[in-house]
């Protein structure tokens, strides 16, 4: 059983594609705007700023940036790169040309020729000058605080569910003409916690360099935005880890505002109950700082899956375990 799903995309579990992906059609790629603006963001990857001395890169998922906004600091200079999944050739071809200069490389687990490109973890450290200091880090997902989510890659249907790119265990069972309960039990609340803590520490046992597991304990509402958006009561601890790890003089930055807050999933009442946490319940999704009515998401979901009846059955198929858990909750 576990907790939202996991699902593998080379990087050790969720890529969530926030924004626009370099890899599809009517992408960054052909918006010259949008191209200039991306130069602009990732200046020092792109070369359009000076690179700081002894400079380092933390690659991975969506996660990878928060990382590297809680550790960056004049001790430890690490320069901002795009996801792992935003990245083109020439992309790939420029980070292999930093990391030949890196003085360390922060990583989560990326399989090897990941969508074709020599971004494997291994393929990374092979760049690195002898002296490069690494650290292998977990990309963390927890079902405690959103026990009805999962985020599917799913490679023959790339499309993702509208207005936001999450299924909900609840709406796909309805669409699938089984439905499950509107919400399950504390018991089993902390079932689906603690087995996506168990994932995740299987994982973390592969030959990561630090752990977060036990970061997930206690749970307090800051601890994810969505099944695969972790917050700042995660980040911050996580980042001091890897500041240590590194061997460097740096401390953790705290950036004084919500890391991956973009998109914030319903924290409903009984999950709230469940947890006894000190927080108001919240029935609505946050979408760039906008109210989006969990309504309006649901409806707009059933309707996608209504068209799209094989996208619908490998959903069910994915999402079996968690429908399983919920339906015996009925």
């Amino acid at each position: 059983m576990q907790g939202g799903g996991w699902d593998d995309d080379g990087t050790d579990g969720y890529v969530h594609i926030m924004g626009v992906d370099t890899a599809r059609p009517g992408s960054l790629a052909d918006h010259g705007e949008a191209v200039i603006a991306r130069r602009r963001h990732y200046a020092e990857f792109f070369g359009e700023a000076p690179l700081p001395a002894d400079f380092g890169l933390v690659v991975g998922n969506c996660q990878a940036e928060s990382l590297r906004l809680v550790i960056a600091s004049e001790e430890l200079p690490a320069i901002r790169v795009p996801a792992v999944h935003e990245l083109t050739a020439a992309d790939a071809a420029r980070l292999h040309g930093l990391l030949a200069a890196a003085a360390f490389l922060v990583v989560q687990p990326i399989r090897d020729d990941y969508r074709g490109l020599p971004l494997g973890t291994a393929q990374l450290r092979a760049s690195l000058p002898p002296s490069a200091r690494v650290v292998a880090v977990p990309a963390v997902r927890f079902a405690g605080l959103h026990p009805f989510q999962a985020v599917l890659r799913l490679p023959e249907y790339p499309e993702d569910p509208p207005l936001v790119a999450y299924h909900d265990v609840r709406t796909v069972a309805e669409a699938a003409g089984r439905p499950v309960p509107s919400e399950i039990s504390p018991a089993a609340v902390r079932a689906l916690a603690d087995a996506s803590v168990a994932e995740l520490r299987r994982r973390e046992a592969l030959g990561l360099d630090i752990p977060a597991s036990d970061l997930l304990s206690p749970v307090v509402d800051d601890l994810a935005r969505t099944v695969n958006h972790p917050g700042n009561a995660l980040f911050l601890p996580l980042g001091e880890r890897l500041v240590e790890a590194l061997g460097a003089p740096g401390r953790v930055v705290d950036p004084g505002r919500p890391l991956l807050a973009s998109v914030r999933a319903p924290l409903e009442s009984w999950v709230v109950d469940a947890w006894n946490l000190d927080a108001e319940p919240r029935p609505d999704w946050i979408v760039a700082g906008e109210v989006l009515p969990a309504a309006v998401v649901r409806e707009a979901h059933l309707a996608f899956y209504a068209e799209r009846p094989p996208l619908l059955a490998a959903v069910v198929a994915r999402m079996e375990p968690l429908l399983l858990t919920w339906g015996a909750a009925a």
